[in-house]
């Protein structure tokens, strides 16, 4: 059972943790916007803490499962931060040359979540990498907040070009078939679109989980296959949607894009209380079906 199944969050919270989680309110304005909706007993702490990430909750599949072989590799990425660093997962046991999966964190680093998504992925036959954008600054932290700051500080573009740089070297595999899917949430959705706009015939299939555009000075070049994830009470990232849609139409880019109602942002983070886990299971279990149509 998680968080959220125990209390019942009022939708204010989710609106004021997404304008904490994406910087544009500080975390004492969060607690204390959070501290009006205490009362009826729901205390501070308890309405918090169904917000703010257990990595504990996260853990789909252990880190030390014996039919996966995870490691860390460095790759070059000399547009970038020069040397870029992720957490590669592979099925132990490969038959042959496998298809391979880029995965994209949130706007805090390598955490916990993103780490067990590489491995539900290797776990279905996938080579999964997950580069940690703050690699040039030694890495996650540990927790979220200091993380979060952390990317921020970090060039927006030079970013870019760790990503580009790291979807390169995962294409490029030794026991790689030649295909590349990518996936991302928030953040990482945006970076999914990103590279599927800047390396249209790299990238064979992209799932961005509530992820803005591509910028105007590619976002043109964009050839899909998409699949495009939404949660219907994600206000700031589907304002962006109507325009990216009419684009995408114009361009006929081979698109889906799926609504899923009455959830949040941040959906299939089942590490705090915005997880929504049919929401999340369908959403994945269509995710798997793209990347096998595309990548297999």
């Amino acid at each position: 059972m998680t968080k959220s199944n125990r209390i019942k969050i009022p939708q204010e919270a989710f609106d004021w943790y997404d304008e904490y989680a994406h910087g544009d309110i500080d975390r004492r304005t969060f607690m204390s916007r959070l501290a009006t909706l205490t009362g009826a007993g729901i205390s501070l702490s308890l309405l918090s803490s169904a917000l703010i990430p257990n990595y504990a909750l996260a853990e789909q599949v252990s880190f030390n499962d014996p039919d996966l072989l995870a490691s860390f590799a460095n790759f070059e990425s000399p547009e970038g931060y020069q040397e870029g660093r992720g957490y590669l997962v592979m099925p132990r046991k490969l038959s042959g040359k496998a298809p391979t999966v880029l995965v994209v964190h949130e706007n805090r680093g390598l955490n916990p979540y993103i780490k067990d998504v590489a491995r539900r992925l290797a776990k279905q036959g996938y080579i999964a990498f997950a580069p940690d954008a703050l690699h040039s600054l030694g890495g996650y932290p540990g927790n979220d907040d200091e993380g979060k700051v952390m990317q921020k500080s970090l060039d927006r573009a030079m970013i870019e070009q760790d990503f580009i740089a790291a979807a390169r070297f995962l294409k490029t595999q030794e026991s790689s078939n030649g295909r590349l899917g990518v996936v991302g949430f928030c953040f990482g959705g945006y970076i999914t679109n990103m590279l599927a706009a800047t390396l249209p015939g790299d990238v064979n299939a992209a799932v961005p989980f509530y992820g803005t555009p591509a910028k105007d000075s590619v976002i043109g070049n964009i050839k899909g296959p998409l699949m495009l994830q939404f949660a219907e009470l994600d206000k700031r990232v589907n304002g962006s949607w109507p325009a990216y849609e009419a684009l995408l139409k114009e361009k006929n880019v081979d698109y889906q894009a799926f609504v899923y109602p009455g959830v949040n942002h941040g959906f299939h983070n089942d590490s705090t209380g915005r997880y929504n886990k049919e929401a999340a299971e369908l959403a994945w279990s269509r995710t798997l079906t793209f990347f096998d149509k595309y990548l297999s």
